[in-house]
């Protein structure tokens, strides 16, 4: 099953580590990366914001991504949260089945 590395945003680090401990608690990510905090600018509201925020990556497979997307959405503070998946193209074979192995029911 192919990996992805999914991005995503929070308002702050609390609300990413509370969104990446669920991801993998329901076993939807192997891993969640609270990255720390950063400046984005973006519209919304029909102006550019300027807001800090804080990156999150979690590590899972593709097929997972509809599920994952849904319980952000479901967790998340912001109405449209940025959930991104980019596909891992290759990498440590060991790691890759590990998050085959924890991203799957026992």
């Amino acid at each position: 099953m192919p990996q992805v590395m999914v991005y995503m945003t929070a308002a702050d680090a609390a609300e990413a580590a509370r969104i990446g401990r669920a991801l993998v608690e329901r076993r939807l990510a192997a891993c969640a990366n609270v990255l720390g905090p950063i400046r984005s600018f973006y519209w919304w509201d029909g102006k550019v914001q300027d807001d800090a925020e804080v990156a999150l990556v979690a590590k899972t497979r593709a097929d997972l991504v509809p599920a994952l997307t849904a319980a952000v959405k479901e967790l998340h503070s912001y109405q449209v949260p940025c959930v991104v998946a980019l596909p891992v193209a290759d990498g440590n074979p060991d790691f890759l089945a590990w998050i085959e192995a924890e991203t799957s029911k026992p």
